[in-house]
């Protein structure tokens, strides 16, 4: 039996060694996870934990991304038109407070609140079981290092990113700005802010956690991070130095004229930039919930659609000289009126004046009516609806900015001869400044339309930057069209009604045009008129097209006392910006 026994306890120990050696196994294994799990909290993931063990702030700035901001040029820098500022929220715990009247006092005489702010805010610092009570919002360090130095209990704050527009005047409808939706949340409006709002916002970050029954994160449970991604930031292709002269120029303008309104745009004919874009009256960003009337947020140059007049007239021209209908010297008898198919009455030129034998240079010069329809009937109806639609008309630009509007040419489709021939001379069809001045610019251009561009460059979080490239339209018209119409616009400024828009010693190409205003009852609306002109220079090597545009002027009537000088103006600043020397007497 005693071999029996020996074999049973040899057993036996065997299995408590092997119970010993899988508890061994256990706490090794144990313990290797736990280093592992110390390994990822304190190495890999240790920025999630950082944030999570430094409270909501830095969580805070973990989940939400920073808002791209907006750069402009001035020469060889780059200056922020949008951006973002740390300003303090500051707020109070009553429990804290010991004298509520002596803290509402202090804060009030820093932030220079009236008596009645005071007295309100005595009241809620009073309350001794009211954890949280808001102050204000958006204080800058100055203000903040005053209130901070007085060391009052209860009193606390943390900061915040806000939105800054820090070039006043210099084009609110472009930029647009930062507003609450239905939800409450910050979301781009109009202009750059509202066109690339997912760019500009970036993306939310992400956070997972397990949590004990009163709602704290468990340190030690799982927790997966997933940090924000910044938003981008976007160079924008107008120039400092000629938007705030832009601007300037076109609010003076409004205000001489007691007009109601106008606008500019200032575009690189070669590349299709927009150099400058303003509209007046316009709106300070940083405070747009001040406005009277909501209307100013549309940007009047892409938003405001209008019968152009006098202005689309080279447009006519330019089209029937491509097809060959007419040349510059082409000559009609002008009797002063006009009839045609669908109007029983006559089409007469303005004030009913009459020409006799005239050439085509001379009916831009002189601003025929009837001339147009002419050399509208001598290319033909379809090739003229056609050719405005090739030149960008009845169609969005594609201009990367918010409420673009595509104009009215819809009349021109009917088959009755009344609609082209008032669309020959710039009535009964509606354009938006922009699409006139991208038209003009094609001529300036040697006859290639240009997409407009508003942004230069992308800048994303990663580094990577987007550099935009110039876009061709189409060749609207030949290279030799776009010179002769050159040349007549010359004639233009320099005999007809386009005087006050030249330069001394620099040959300018242009046009004026007063047109009527529709009334909603039909018909035009009596002494109600918009003034533009539209042209480029110098016309041997352009190195702008540019309109303005002034609505209903209250002095004056003419474009040629109102958008003409405005025109010549910016001309003469724009020349001496780009330092080219004048090539005439």
């Amino acid at each position: 039996m005693k071999p029996a026994r020996k074999n049973w306890q040899q057993q036996t120990g065997t299995k408590r060694e092997w119970r010993m050696d899988a508890l061994r196994s256990f706490f090794l294994v144990f313990a290797a996870i736990i280093v592992l799990k110390l390994f990822l909290i304190q190495v890999v993931h240790h920025e999630n934990y950082a944030a999570l063990a430094s409270g909501q702030h830095e969580i805070f700035k973990k989940l939400y991304p920073e808002r791209g901001r907006v750069f402009v040029r001035d020469g060889a820098d780059l200056v922020p038109v949008i951006t973002n500022q740390q300003l303090a929220f500051l707020y109070a715990d009553p429990r804290y407070i010991k004298d509520a009247k002596a803290t509402a006092e202090q804060i009030a005489r820093i932030l220079t609140l009236d008596d009645a702010r005071k007295a309100q805010l005595e009241s809620k610092f009073s309350d001794q079981k009211d954890p949280y009570e808001p102050i204000q919002r958006g204080i800058p360090k100055e203000t903040l290092d005053k209130i901070v130095a007085l060391k009052l209990p209860g009193i606390f704050f943390t900061m915040e990113s806000v939105r800054l527009y820090p070039e006043k005047n210099l084009g609110g409808q472009i930029l647009g700005f930062l507003g609450s939706d239905a939800d409450g949340q910050q979301k781009g409006r109009y202009g750059i802010e509202g066109y690339f709002q997912k760019e500009l916002a970036g993306t939310q970050g992400f956070l997972k956690s397990d949590r004990d029954i009163a709602g704290n994160i468990i340190a030690i449970a799982d927790h997966s991070l997933t940090p924000a991604q910044n938003g981008s930031d976007f160079v924008l292709t107008l120039d400092r130095v000629i938007q705030f002269k832009a601007c300037s120029l076109v609010a003076a303008a409004v205000k001489k004229h007691g007009a109601d309104s106008g606008s500019i745009v200032v575009v690189d004919p070669k590349t299709g930039h927009i150099l400058a874009m303003c509209g007046a009256p316009d709106f300070d960003p940083n405070q747009f919930n001040k406005v009277e009337d909501s209307t100013v947020y549309n940007n009047p140059t892409i938003f405001g659609s209008y019968e152009p007049g006098s202005i689309f007239k080279p447009i006519t021209m330019a089209a029937a000289i491509d097809v060959g209908a007419v040349t510059a010297t082409t000559t009609f008898e002008d009797t002063g009126e006009s009839m045609v198919d669908g109007w029983p009455k006559p089409i007469k030129n303005a004030e009913n004046k009459k020409y006799g034998l005239v050439d085509m240079t001379t009916v831009l010069e002189e601003s025929i009516n009837t001339g147009m329809i002419f050399s509208m009937r001598k290319m033909g109806g379809d090739v003229f609806t056609d050719a405005v639609k090739k030149f960008g008309f009845g169609k969005k630009t594609g201009v990367e900015l918010n409420t673009e509007s595509v104009g009215d040419i819809s009349s021109m489709e009917k088959k009755s001869e009344i609609y082209r021939a008032t669309a020959s001379f710039g009535q009964g069809i509606s354009v938006t400044p922009l699409q006139v001045v991208m038209a003009y610019a094609a001529l300036a251009n040697g006859g290639v339309l240009k997409k407009p561009m508003i942004v230069d460059e992308i800048r994303y979080p990663d580094g990577t930057v987007e550099k935009r490239t110039p876009q061709d339209v189409t060749q609207v018209v030949s290279p030799k069209t776009a010179r002769t119409l050159g040349a007549m616009l010359v004639s233009v400024v320099e005999h007809g009604h386009g005087k006050r828009a030249g330069v001394p010693g620099y040959y300018i190409a242009g046009k004026t045009g007063t047109a009527q205003v529709a009334s909603a009852n039909g018909g035009y609306a009596l002494n109600n008129t918009v003034g533009s002109f539209a042209g480029f220079g110098p016309v041997e090597d352009p190195r702008f097209a540019m309109i303005v545009r002034i609505d209903n002027p209250r002095d004056v009537v003419w474009a040629e006392s109102t958008a003409a000088p405005l025109f010549g103006d910016m001309a003469k600043f724009l020349l001496q910006y780009f330092k080219v020397p004048p090539t005439r007497e």
